[in-house]
């Protein structure tokens, strides 16, 4: 993601005070300082495996914060009135500071104190997260029940069959609007977009400068060990982010100021709203405190000068093949290791920004002339296309689809979507390690994956429930109900347009918008061991008259939602395979000296093509598939019901799109490979004959002057 400029070493490196007294060990036997009396002992915050620790923790607490928006999506569009493509967009603003400014990490990476400028960068994370919670904070209280005229009791009276008398007095929720009500619904959205902003801005520094500064001063060894710890654990903060999300959605939005008769929602009713904002307090306390080490780790610290004894034995073992072919002299002559060509990398230090920005575009050109790169980047583009999407909306899909709760949903995909995508990512990368894969095998592995991913992902649309039969929506073609398309037993009640108290009836599993829409005209309360069920009876729109019970209709079919997320995680880890052999194809598709700007293009166009446009294209392909929408102050709010075969076939569909894209390109990929493969054995084949006759007019005591092929 845009590491430093340069590769560790290049260059004379002065180092601060901090660094002076731990600098004497690099030159004496055994590592041993030399009796010098001003010599100070090395603070424990010059360790690279302290800073190792601390990024680790700190990563996994950025992706905590930065993903649990994605596990109460659901739970912010009832609480603030938003389309999914609204929800869409506000997820992607997370990606808008952050790729405005990632350029410049290539620039400014190795001028800058790199821990105080992750500490920093930490800090603004936290700050935003502590921002995102304010909309709470500066809104009234939530209402339930939009027909209430008092915040409480906000009980089911309210939404009874009243005669057409009172039909002024039930039209007043559309009548409190007003200017300051839709400037103060704008203010809230938009403080939840700079907040957005501001948490990519603060993510900025995090990552590049962390792998940069354990990549300079860990062993040359150790270093892809570190790296790993750091990515494995990194890669559990999106997986605890659905976790926490699971434990604040059951607790009530506003549990800080509950009223004293409590409320009349479970947790189970669709218009309950969970307690959102609680898990970005505590995510945002999370960053903070793992910020505090990163002032006190020196800019520069003594490289780690002993290999790891456990990783030696490993290697020792499972390696010596590969060390061998790696340090075989066939590889690199010593001139062309030490020739050096003007990439970006090496002229960027003594660039002003301004130079630096005009010559940014001519390099980026140069660089995506490269077929393999490009290829494999595209391919990427269309995998994380399909993972922001999914990650985004996956929870509130299956609630739709399969009409669990928000707290159930976060709860299967925590335990089983997020474990297999590391366990694939680790596989992906023992198999290119085990098996040796070339450029070859990296693309085979690749295709093989996405394949396998493709067939497991046809299954899913033939897995879901069908839509709820709701009284004179579920049949109709507009998008907005009209009152006539209500049965005409309800004209003599004075519905609200925009009520929403859902009822159903048992012995048809026919579902009401409000008990006044089934025409019931009072309501009755039976006490229970462990809860109380409420009923509506004298309903004139039920067959018989039959009563009705508060909230939405089961579904017949929740159960599928478990084979369901199953097979969306097999799929997910078979996607994940291909995550570490593509990243080789891109390092190995590019010059050595454009390897380090060529990892931060490829992160630039991830952001920029998959990350910020999916979601909302995401969004945009849920709300088409809405049949019921509520109103607020006479624009389109949230979505109350949408026709689940359409959002299946829609959502499913645009995964699969994705999917296909990213096949395509890594079969071109492997087409390429294949046949740049087999012209280097044919060059390789006609040079052979020169290379042998050259020994022999050398004779047996010579050697020729270049014998490498």
């Amino acid at each position: 993601m845009g590491p430093r400029i340069g590769p560790a070493g290049e260059g004379p490196q002065v180092p601060d005070k901090e660094t002076k007294a731990t600098m004497g060990t690099e030159n004496t036997p055994g590592g041993k300082a030399s009796p010098d009396p001003q010599d100070v002992r090395p603070s424990v915050f010059h360790n690279i495996k302290l800073f190792v620790l601390c990024h680790s923790l700190l990563q996994l607490a950025q992706l905590m914060i930065s993903g649990y928006l994605k596990s109460s999506i659901s739970t912010v569009e009832k609480r603030f009135g938003l389309s999914s493509q609204t929800s869409g967009l506000l997820v992607s603003f997370n990606e808008v500071g952050n790729t405005a400014l990632i350029v410049f990490v290539s620039y400014f990476g190795s001028r800058v104190h790199r821990p105080r400028m992750i500490g920093y960068g930490a800090i603004l994370v936290a700050l935003a997260g502590l921002l995102m919670t304010l909309p709470h904070f500066i809104s009234e209280p939530y209402r339930y029940d939009n027909t209430s005229p008092e915040d409480m009791p906000q009980d089911f009276k309210a939404s009874l069959c009243l005669p057409t008398t009172s039909a002024p007095a039930r039209t007043h929720s559309n009548g409190n609007c007003s200017s300051y009500t839709e400037t103060r619904h704008l203010s809230v959205v938009g403080i939840m977009f700079v907040a957005q902003t501001l948490l990519g801005v603060g993510g900025v520094p995090i990552q590049p400068f962390g792998i940069s500064y354990i990549d300079d001063f860990a062993h040359n060894s150790n270093s892809p060990l570190y790296l790993g710890i750091l990515f494995a654990v990194t890669m559990m903060g999106p997986g605890l982010a659905f976790g926490l999300g699971s434990l604040m959605l059951r607790l009530y939005v506003d549990i800080n100021q509950m009223p004293e008769g409590g409320i009349s929602l479970t947790i189970k009713d669709p218009r309950w709203v969970g307690a959102w904002w609680l898990g970005f307090l505590i995510a945002a306390g999370s960053v903070a405190l793992a910020a505090i080490p990163y002032f006190f780790f020196p800019k520069e610290m003594p490289k780690e000068k002993h290999e790891l004894q456990f990783r030696r034995k490993v290697l020792a073992v499972t390696d010596s093949p590969a060390r061998k072919d790696k340090d075989s002299p066939s590889k690199q002559s010593p001139g062309e290791s030490t020739k050096k060509q003007d990439g970006l990398v090496q002229i960027a230090p003594n660039l002003t920004v301004i130079q630096f920005i005009k010559v940014f575009p001519r390099v980026l050109l140069q660089t995506l002339r490269h077929p393999i790169f490009l290829l494999v980047v595209l391919s990427q583009v269309c995998l994380s296309s399909m993972a922001a999407g999914m990650a985004t909306f996956l929870p509130k899909f299956l609630e739709r689809q399969f009409s669990i709760t928000a707290s159930y949903a976060n709860l299967l995909i925590g335990c089983l979507s997020f474990p297999s995508v590391i366990v694939g990512i680790v596989v992906g990368g023992v198999l290119v390690k085990r098996l040796h894969l070339g450029p070859v095998g990296c693309g085979a592995l690749c295709l093989l994956g996405m394949l396998l991913c493709l067939f497991f992902s046809l299954p899913l649309f033939f897995i879901g429930c069908p839509s709820h039969q709701i009284a004179g929506i579920t049949h109709q073609t507009s998008a907005q109900p009209r009152p006539e398309l209500f049965p005409s037993c309800m004209e003599v009640c004075s519905c609200p347009s925009d009520g929403f108290n859902p009822v159903c009836d048992p012995s048809t599993r026919v579902e009401y918008i409000t008990p006044c829409h089934a025409g019931c005209s009072s309501q009755v309360v039976q006490d229970a061991l462990d809860k109380s069920q409420v009923f509506y009876t004298n309903c004139s729109c039920v067959a018989e008259g039959s009563p009705v019970m508060a909230g939405s209709c089961d579904s017949t079919c929740s159960h599928l939602v478990v084979p369901f997320l199953l097979l969306v995680s097999l799929g997910s880890a078979l996607a994940c395979l291909t995550h570490t052999p593509s990243f080789m194809l891109i390092l190995r598709g590019v010059k050595k000296e454009d390897k380090t700007l060529a990892v931060g293009i490829q992160f630039m166009f991830l952001r920029i093509l998959a990350w910020m446009p999916s979601p909302v294209i995401h969004g945009s392909a849920i709300d088409t598939t809405c049949v019921h929408w509520a109103l607020s102050c006479g624009r389109r709010a949230v979505c109350r019901y949408y026709n689940n075969d359409l959002l299946r076939n829609r959502f499913i569909g645009l995964q699969f799109f994705f999917k296909t894209g990213s096949v395509i390109c890594f079969a071109l990929v492997l087409a390429i490979l294949r046949q740049q493969d087999k012209e280097a054995r044919t060059k390789e084949s006609r040079s052979s004959p020169a290379v042998a006759q050259q020994l022999l007019v050398s004779g047996p005591g010579k050697k020729p002057e270049d014998s490498r092929v």
